[in-house]
């Protein structure tokens, strides 16, 4: 593999840029390096090394979600700190 570089541009909404910037910074790596393992990893596989699809949560999964962020941050809901606990209340 030639060791020479050559500049590229992609355009992207600042805001994901932002984000994306974030993440891989807590991995210790650029954006530039994630985009070069992301190419490297696709030439490896021949193919996107990922599935992509239009899977999404049906509204009885996000109405169950939505409810566990209400519950979770809902001070009056009784919290466990650990299992015997739980199943003490459980079964009393």
């Amino acid at each position: 593999m030639a060791n020479s570089t050559t500049n590229i541009s992609i355009r992207m909404d600042s805001d994901l840029k932002a984000q994306a910037d974030a993440m891989f910074a807590e991995f210790g790596i650029s954006l530039s390096t994630a985009f070069n393992i992301f190419i490297r990893q696709s030439l490896r596989e021949g193919r996107i090394p990922f599935e992509i699809s239009l899977n999404r949560p049906n509204k009885e999964t996000i109405e169950a979600m939505l409810e566990a962020e209400r519950i979770a941050k809902d001070p009056s809901v009784k919290g466990y700190d650990n299992m015997e606990e739980l199943f003490a209340d459980l079964n009393a």
